[in-house]
């Protein structure tokens, strides 16, 4: 009886957290940014979206959270009258696969890793999987150029890629880049700090000077700034070993603020992996090394 008294209780909460949520996503707007005649960047809750449009369709680059689909939608009607043929996912967190169901029933064809469609299979309906996966490598002709992906090891996830649009010089790189603060490392999906640095020296490796490139999460960026993320990640790697050399403990690692002080000053740690996270993140990848 006490459970069928708890029951108008329990559906109330969760109708007040969806309201919540939805509510959230209401407020949210999807802005566009311009980087060539074919290419840009939209910029809402969640990964920041890679978006090439032309005479083949429009293909999009990950896809954000599933209440912001017709926001979505609406920007690209705003930049072409084509159809949206395909999905490409960088890597399997939600906030750049969200959305995966309902462009699957608009039509996309969605392509990823193998590791992201592996688990994605574990909580979504089949519409939202990814129909072309690849191993390594992948190439993609569509509106007059070639988009490389790339997949990256054990970086962000077991799943990561970057792509490259080849003519529009234009790199979005998923989670293995987030612009001007401390990255998410997903350890518990296969991440790692020399799989996540591995993933930013091939980044570097593919693009010059006058590469725009789409982060993950943060601002339109470039190789100068690129380069500055990986020198934060390799000093920071060089400083937790070097703690760990010393017998130093997890909990030690993760309250030195000493270890981080540079780019703490800088900010990096003002977003949602904070300086003390970043710190017993690396200390948790690098500690069998």
């Amino acid at each position: 009886m006490r459970f069928l008294k708890s029951i108008p209780v329990l559906l109330f909460l969760l109708f007040s957290l969806s309201n919540y949520a939805q509510g959230r996503f209401d407020k949210v707007s999807i802005k566009t940014i311009k980087l060539t005649d074919n290419t840009y960047m939209l910029v809402g809750a969640g990964g920041n979206i890679g978006v090439s449009v032309g005479e083949d369709g429009v293909l999009i680059i990950d896809n954000q959270f599933a209440p912001l689909t017709q926001k979505i939608v609406d920007a690209i009607k705003k930049l072409s009258d084509k159809p949206i043929k395909i999905v490409m996912n960088t890597h399997h967190h939600g906030d750049h696969t969200g959305g995966n169901e309902n462009f699957g029933n608009l039509g996309a064809t969605i392509m990823a890793h193998d590791n992201v469609k592996k688990r994605l299979k574990e909580k979504s309906p089949a519409i939202a999987l990814p129909v072309i996966t690849y191993n390594d490598k992948l190439s993609v002709q569509m509106n007059g150029e070639e988009v490389l992906v790339i997949h990256v090891d054990n970086a962000h996830t077991d799943g990561d890629s970057l792509l490259y649009f080849t003519e529009s010089n234009v790199l979005h790189t998923g989670d293995t880049y987030f612009n001007g603060r401390y990255p998410y490392m997903d350890l518990k999906s296969g991440g790692s700090v020399d799989g996540y640095i591995n993933a930013v020296k091939t980044g570097l490796m593919l693009i010059d000077e006058n590469t725009k490139i789409i982060p993950g999460h943060g601002e339109l960026s470039n190789k100068a700034e690129y380069e500055t993320f990986l020198n934060m990640l390799e000093t920071l790697k060089a400083n937790v070993l070097a703690e760990i050399k010393n017998g130093k403990t997890e909990n030690d690692i993760k309250s030195n603020a000493s270890i981080t002080k540079t780019y703490d000053d800088l900010d990096y740690g003002c977003c949602y992996i904070s300086s003390e996270k970043i710190r017993q993140t690396f200390y948790n990848s690098l500690k069998e090394n």
